[in-house]
């Protein structure tokens, strides 16, 4: 019989150098000798899909060895990454020709530099993507996370990813523990909502059925914007994971608090998930209400589900061939709020936006010591001076 293979997303650190206003996880870093090792690594399932984040991966320097472990595992590899280390991501790059890079921006140059907090952010993610298609790097390309400040750039920085023949990922903000926040909210759901609608008509105008599915995962975003329901079942834990900087996984990073399956430090794959732990939070995950609309999540549903989006698609394209394009107001929600049957503080008690709320972190407490002493940012600081004289 066939292996099943799974979905997996592997953070490899906590450590941050960026300082996004809509992630507090460089607040909150992990300590090195803690992160995940290569004995650990060497125990994960077979995928399909890996996913490789942080924090900032790059910051790791011995980021190729755990590529170099997960391709033995993985039949597609994507990093996700701020682009900050040039070289580093150049020069793995040219190890992994196949594997796929994601560089957040968040904007055209000033939103971008003002969101993420790195000197010079813009220039040096753009110039990456860039130096890595001239390589010859055939899956690159840009992640963003959608909010009121950037979302007037969402369709220009889609149309200089679709010039320079790049990838383009979007998503919306999210509160959980991994991001170390709880009071992301968006405050000009039309606003946002009409920026989203614009660029599903751009992904659905294109000549590429990749980007068709796209416009429906962008779909997706404006009903999560509103609160509602999300299109799809979440199947996280069931056939995807999440595996920490300590070795527990979990079901997603969307969660309110970390949801441990196990710990594959100490335990077997299959000693872990199939678990009485594991059954506990696959509970957890049936009764969720937090109706998550990030990729790691939609991505596995849409395949796994593919009749839903694919009849999407082939409706929306009959439209187009009719003149007529797709609309936000086919959500009955976007059309409720414009007509005033519905309140914006009822649409905001849907989000999980609770500013008052003590978020925990998910760091061991090992890692939580650091910080008794000094911040995140002086402790990760401190860090990449240390890497870079060595």
């Amino acid at each position: 019989m066939t292996e099943k293979k799974l979905n997996g997303t592997v953070i490899v650190t906590y450590r941050c150098n960026a300082r996004c206003t809509m992630c507090n996880r460089y607040k909150a870093p992990s300590r090195p000798e803690e992160e995940i090792s290569i004995e650990t690594i060497r125990k994960l399932p077979k995928m399909y899909f890996t996913n490789i984040t942080g924090g900032e991966p790059f910051i790791r320097t011995d980021l190729k060895e755990v590529v170099r472990e997960l391709f033995r595992k993985s039949d597609r590899i994507v990093i996700s990454t701020n682009g900050f280390f040039t070289d580093r991501i150049v020069d793995l790059c040219r190890e992994f020709p196949d594997v796929g890079i994601r560089i957040s921006i968040e904007g055209l140059e000033e939103t971008n530099n003002e969101i993420r907090g790195l000197p010079d952010g813009y220039k040096r993610g753009y110039e990456t993507l860039k130096t890595l298609v001239e390589m010859g790097m055939k899956d690159v390309g840009f992640g963003m996370t959608v909010q009121d400040r950037n979302a007037r750039d969402l369709v220009p920085l889609y149309r200089i990813s679709d010039e320079m023949g790049m990838e383009f990922a979007t998503a919306a903000l999210h509160n959980s523990f991994y991001f170390v926040e709880a009071g992301n909210i968006i405050h000009d759901r039309p606003m946002v909502a009409q920026n989203f609608e614009n660029l599903v008509n751009e992904l659905l105008a294109s000549k590429s059925p990749k980007k068709w599915f796209r416009a429906y995962f962008n779909h997706g975003l404006i009903n999560y914007i509103y609160g509602q329901k999300r299109l799809l079942p979440c199947d996280m834990s069931f056939d995807t994971f999440f595996i920490d900087p300590y070795g527990d996984v979990m079901p997603c990073n969307g969660t309110k608090d970390k949801e441990v399956m196990g710990n594959l430090n100490t335990q077997t794959w299959d000693e872990l998930w199939n678990s009485q732990a594991a059954e506990a939070v696959r509970l957890k995950v049936r009764c969720c209400d937090r109706q998550c609309w990030m990729i790691g999540s939609v991505s596995p549903a849409m395949h796994k589900y593919i009749w839903v989006p694919a009849w999407w698609v082939i409706r929306h394209k009959a439209k187009f061939w009719t003149k007529k394009k797709y609309s936000m107001y086919e959500n009955r929600v976007v059309r409720d709020y414009r007509d005033g049957k519905i309140s914006r503080e009822e649409l905001d008690a849907c989000s999980t936006c609770d500013i008052c709320e003590v978020v925990n972190d998910g760091l061991s407490e090992r890692s939580r010591e650091l910080l008794k002493e000094k911040s995140g940012e002086e402790i990760v600081n401190a860090d990449i001076a240390g890497q870079m004289v060595r």
